[in-house]
């Protein structure tokens, strides 16, 4: 029994420092997500949509990490006290993916109606003048010039007067093109953006569900794990 007992205490050893080491590269992700300028930030001026998923990975990656610490601990130590908080603290977080997908669920087409709201209140930062409407047409500038699209909604025509400052980021090089059309006498995407916004939006969301389905694996495995290993350092 000891020799079963001390290849399952390693194995649930090794197995949690897999686990920590999953929280730390999902950590590191979420924060260079985070802090980094990326497409999303136009999404809108101030807090966006997409800044959700990043902050989900941060809280998930957090306790990832120091539950596969507790259960690191729990296992080398064979500690019966750390191996239950370990499996209590992993029953926790199962229950609370589950709640939140099926939240998530529910609320998922709110939350792209409330988008596409946001998305038409912001074709107005797209005519302003003030700072922070500058910092969002430049954010949307460099946008379009990468997923060759014009203006959020209506095309071209949402830059208004501003139109011939961020024309080059929406030229189209190609006029014989038929995903081009000219405006104001420049060639122009005639793909709005606002459907790509949509796309990075729910490529957020995938990976956010993605990681979860992942993890609820993981997570079942080690709750076995260390129940098994509770029962055989109590049968000692």
């Amino acid at each position: 029994m000891a020799g079963v007992s001390g290849c399952l205490k390693y194995s649930m050893f090794i197995f949690n420092s897999l686990f920590w080491l999953c929280g730390t590269v999902i950590l590191g992700v979420a924060i260079w997500v985070r802090t980094t300028k990326s497409d999303h930030e136009f999404i809108s001026h101030g807090e966006s949509y997409s800044s959700v998923p990043a902050n989900l990975l941060i809280a998930v990656g957090s306790i990832t990490m120091i539950l596969g610490f507790l259960g690191c601990c729990g296992a080398i130590k064979e500690s019966r006290c750390l191996l239950i908080l370990f499996f209590i603290g992993l029953l926790l977080i199962l229950i609370l993916q589950v709640a939140a997908g099926v939240v998530g669920v529910i609320l998922k087409p709110q939350m792209e109606r409330e988008l596409n709201q946001t998305l038409h209140e912001d074709i107005n930062l797209l005519r302003e003048t003030s700072e922070s409407a500058v910092k969002y047409q430049t954010t949307l500038a460099e946008l379009e010039e990468t997923l060759k699209c014009c203006g959020l909604i209506n095309g071209a025509s949402d830059w208004g007067p501003n139109f011939q400052k961020y024309s080059k980021y929406c030229t189209c090089s190609d006029v014989m093109n038929s995903s081009c059309e000219t405006y104001s006498g420049v060639s122009v995407y005639k793909e709005a953006c606002a459907p790509a916004i949509k796309q990075i939006f729910k490529k957020y969301l995938i990976i956010v569900i993605g990681i979860a389905f992942g993890l609820a694996f993981v997570e079942v495995l080690g709750m076995i794990f260390s129940m098994v290993l509770v029962r055989q350092i109590g049968g000692k």
